[in-house]
């Protein structure tokens, strides 16, 4: 008993000690290899990125897919907080499955797949019975991104992928190229930096879809949820926002108050899971905490912060939750919304920060 408690308080002070900066600097910080290879041959690449605290992160080109964190509980002991698949192949059969894809042009849903801008009407692939969803059928998380590994920084591992979207490409306008670039710092913080630009006026909404579950496995509950946001943006029974913005106070959409979801789940009417954009206590602008997600039982905290307006909770699948950062549903049809148009000239930029921490 003594020497399993002496183990145990070792593995702590692993954990709260800096490491040796040359051990730090002795690190392999992004590993990079095939992953296996799409229907019309082209090889996926996946990306290991590492810190000095024993962190890791893995990224592949399908999708610009997030597919592992390996993150501390209490105790020092790692384990995976995103539900994912082993095989190239598993994600292949389940597309819009428990992964995270990177998603756009537009992600969430578009109103009848269509949006009028300077004048001119575009009618877009529908994909969700008359609506579009997540970018459309060849939207971003359904294809291959290019890679670039970045020179590994003294405290962080990063790699950025890129994307082109043609002219026209599922309905949208103009020739457009998005970047995604996953950083993983020695302070347990991925961060996610997001650019896009275009040679005509075109909405962009880019989103990372990750489902998290804290505990590494099993329902995700009993996992704590606090949202710093007063209001959210009701829909339609298709999911559709109807433009009015409303007070979470009241509802079981409140998590201005730390609340189990499950807790919160069962207060719903009908499904007994959420699917709900909420408005950021100002959000928007500069970079923003909007949520903290814990589990009880190994002690892991997420704490997201992002520059974005906007959050959607998705529990769909309960095996993880979704915490999306993002500009609201359906924007481009309602002008009382933060706009999400991008014009020549301009550069789309958001971030988003998964910090990690054990209590």
């Amino acid at each position: 008993m003594r020497h399993s408690i002496y183990l145990s308080l070792l593995t702590l002070l692993a954990w709260t000690v800096p490491f040796d900066p040359a051990h730090a600097q002795s690190l392999t910080r992004v590993e990079e290899k095939d992953f296996g290879k799409m229907p019309d041959g082209t090889v996926v690449r996946q990306f290991t990125l590492r810190n000095a605290r024993g962190m890791s992160a893995k990224v592949m080109t399908y999708a610009a897919m997030l597919c592992e964190v390996q993150a501390p509980d209490r105790n020092g002991a790692f384990t995976n907080v995103v539900p994912g698949a082993d095989s190239l192949d598993a994600y292949l059969r389940n597309s819009f499955g428990p992964y995270s894809q990177t998603i756009g042009r537009v992600a969430n849903r578009v109103a009848n797949a269509r949006f009028t801008l300077d004048g001119v009407e575009y009618q877009l692939d529908a994909n969700a019975g008359r609506h579009q969803l997540h970018g459309g059928t060849n939207g971003f998380g359904r294809r291959i991104w290019q890679s670039q590994t970045l020179p590994p920084g003294a405290h962080d591992a990063a790699v950025r992928l890129s994307i082109f979207s043609k002219d026209g490409e599922d309905g949208y306008p103009g020739n457009l190229t998005a970047t995604v670039t996953y950083t993983l710092t020695d302070e347990n913080e991925l961060r996610l930096d997001y650019t896009a630009t275009t040679d005509k006026a075109t909405p962009v909404n880019l989103v990372n879809h990750t489902y998290f579950n804290l505990a590494g496995n099993g329902n995700v509950r009993e996992q704590e949820l606090w949202l710093n946001a007063d209001s959210y943006t009701p829909t339609d029974n298709q999911l559709i926002p109807t433009g009015e913005i409303a007070p979470v106070k009241g509802t079981p959409l409140d998590f201005t108050t730390p609340a189990l979801i499950g807790e919160r789940a069962d207060q719903l009417t009908g499904r007994r899971t959420f699917d709900n954009n909420f408005v950021i206590n100002g959000g928007g602008e500069s970079m923003v905490l909007s949520a903290r997600a814990r589990d009880p039982q190994s002690g892991r905290v997420m704490e997201v912060r992002t520059t974005q307006p906007g959050l959607q909770l998705y529990t769909g699948n309960r095996s993880g939750f979704a915490l999306e950062t993002q500009h609201f549903p359906d924007s481009v049809n309602h002008t009382n919304f933060p706009s999400i148009i991008l014009r020549p000239g301009e550069t789309n930029k958001s971030s988003t920060i998964f910090a990690f921490s054990a209590k």
